[in-house]
């Protein structure tokens, strides 16, 4: 009898552990299968790109100084002037070009060195930039700024075109861009790039006149926590500025 039940069980246990694999099996693609329907899907029409969106404040010790490239630039001229001097020519700058949109004829004459330095000033006087990203459009605000917005489409994008000037934004690999030419044959470009890790930010400010070597200013940004705003603003003409809380006091 003992050996009949020996004989017994050793024939049960092979079906039951082959019952338990399938089992096991079973489950593993039970939760494979609702961990794909929970997974987002791909859509391979749309170019992926870094992750711009956050809060930044500027880095001033590793941002540039006005002031410093503008002496670095008067001494770049300043050897220009002796080679020309000496005979030897130089060329002249890149030619403006915004794709298919028509400008104006900008005049010979170039901006001061000195008033190209201070535009690029001002436009980089903000110390905080806010930047919201999805997979349709990118939106840059910036403090006494207006919005820089662009789809995440390749190629360019017009943003607008007028008797005051024209704007174009697009992508060149993972930097976002933004180029402006306005009346008189001044030209601005703006770059924007990320770090690997999303936490720095650097924009590059390059301002040109009738086609002259670019002012370039370069100001970097360190990604930072910002609080929750407990006030909900709204500008219109009629009533001006009305903020009403976000989140009720207690």
């Amino acid at each position: 009898m003992t050996q009949k039940c020996s004989t017994d069980r050793s024939k049960i246990l092979p079906t039951v552990v082959s019952i338990a694999i399938v089992s096991a099996v079973l489950s593993l693609q039970a939760v494979g299968q609702t961990i794909s329907d929970k997974l987002p899907v791909l859509d391979l029409n749309k170019p992926i790109r870094m992750n711009f969106s956050g809060n930044w404040e500027k880095d001033f010790a590793r941002s540039d100084k006005w002031e410093d490239e503008l002496n670095r630039r008067m001494t770049i001229r300043q050897g220009n002037a002796a080679l020309q001097r000496s005979g030897i020519g130089l060329r002249g700058g890149p030619s403006i070009s915004l794709g298919n949109i028509s400008l104006n004829k900008p005049r010979r004459r170039q901006a001061n060195l000195l008033d190209l330095a201070r535009l690029s000033e001002y436009m980089n006087r903000f110390s905080t930039v806010e930047i919201f990203q999805d997979r349709n459009e990118i939106r840059v605000e910036r403090k006494g700024e207006a919005p820089l917005i662009c789809s995440m489409e390749t190629g360019p994008t017009k943003v607008f075109s007028s008797q005051h000037g024209a704007e174009i934004c697009g992508w060149d690999r993972q930097q976002l861009f933004f180029e402006i030419a306005l009346p008189d044959g001044l030209y601005v470009i703006q770059r924007l790039s990320v770090s690997s890790d999303s936490q720095n930010l650097r924009f590059i400010t390059s301002v040109s006149s009738n086609g002259s070597a670019p002012f370039n200013l370069t100001q970097v940004f360190n990604k930072y926590q910002a609080p929750i705003d407990e006030y909900n603003c709204v500008q219109t003409i009629t009533r001006g500025r009305s903020c009403s809380l976000r989140i009720p006091l207690n």
